[in-house]
């Protein structure tokens, strides 16, 4: 009996040992509790982001593309912007069609785009708004590759089709 509470008393004494030992990033690189605690650091913030990711949406990440994952396993160096599309669909469609707004406004933000570029950028949402959201339940991707092809095309604004 003595030596079970020694051995139980000894690996209770270790386990802070293995929690420093683990290293500071155990969550993975994709799924919203890898995104909602980037950078952060210790125990607490770990288990709340691998926490996050069990409950589905790291596995929803990497089927669906979305989270900052994609389906061939890499990860997307643009997840921020994903996100807030994926997150921000229905105003941002609306703030498209009309050329301007707060999601608008905050996409353009996100992805720095310049004061003096907006107006421009703005107009181009606005004139090809069809072809971004070119369905009613387009997907984040589709509406991500859409907008991206749009700014590619437009010479005073193909620099920021690389921060999608």
């Amino acid at each position: 009996m003595l030596k079970k509470k020694l051995v139980a008393v000894a690996l209770v004494g270790l386990f802070p040992l293995g929690v420093m030992a683990a290293g500071e990033n155990n969550i993975g690189t994709c799924g919203w509790g890898s995104k909602l605690f980037d950078g952060q650091r210790g125990v607490a913030p770990q288990v709340l982001g691998g926490t996050t990711n069990a409950i589905g949406s790291q596995t929803f990440g990497i089927s669906s593309g979305t989270s900052g994952c994609t389906q061939d396993g890499v990860v997307k160096s643009n997840w921020k912007t994903a996100m807030f599309i994926d997150g921000n669909k229905e105003k941002l469609a609306r703030d498209m069609s009309i050329g301007n707004g707060e999601s608008l406004d905050s996409l353009a933000k996100l992805m720095g785009v310049r004061d003096a570029d907006k107006p421009a950028f703005f107009l181009a949402a606005k004139e090809n708004f069809a072809r971004i959201f070119a369905s009613d339940n387009a997907s984040t991707d589709q509406i991500v590759a859409s907008l991206k092809q749009v700014l590619a095309e437009r010479s005073d604004l193909s620099v920021y089709s690389t921060a999608i």
